[in-house]
């Protein structure tokens, strides 16, 4: 991979309660061009119970990434994208996973509870994961629709793509 992380990063928010209300931030490309640094710009969000982030890489796939204190919890929509990006491949290493093969199929890897304290079912993630139809902007706006931060996520993804 000859691009930059900065380049194929499509947007990166990090989204938190702060006193019962949702606030979602635009994080910088940056942030999301290692998984190392955007666990470190999550735990900078000042929630009440930790940080979530959502990044959409080159329209190929989604990192979903939860920071509370030393707890880290984690999910690849697409595990097939660990053999090209950087992002990916740090997440399935994470995990502790195994590299995927050519005859592994789309599917996710991670924690499918990861959502599951804030309304979005384990199955309801899964489903949306196995949509081929959608792009990964597109599901993680359902997530946040879902969730009940629409507006927020929708501002904060226009700020970043700007």
């Amino acid at each position: 991979m000859t691009e930059s992380s900065d380049e194929v990063v499509d947007f990166a928010v990090a989204a938190f309660r702060e006193e019962g209300a949702w606030q979602v931030n635009a994080l910088p490309p940056r942030a999301a061009s290692d998984l190392e640094t955007l666990l470190h710009a999550l735990r900078q969000s000042p929630g009440d119970s930790g940080a979530l982030g959502m990044v959409s890489v080159a329209e190929d796939f989604f990192v979903l990434a939860r920071v509370h204190g030393p707890d880290v919890r984690l999910l690849l929509s697409d595990i097939t994208a660990a053999t090209e990006w950087p992002l990916a491949r740090a997440v399935v290493d994470e995990l502790g996973l195994p590299m995927p093969d050519d005859e592994d199929g789309l599917q996710p890897a991670g924690d499918m509870d990861i959502l599951a304290d804030v309304g979005f079912s384990a199955m309801d993630l899964a489903v949306l994961c196995d949509e081929e139809e959608l792009y990964p902007d597109e599901m993680l706006q359902d997530i946040a629709n879902h969730v009940g931060f629409a507006k927020e996520y929708e501002s904060a993804v226009d700020a970043d793509t700007e």
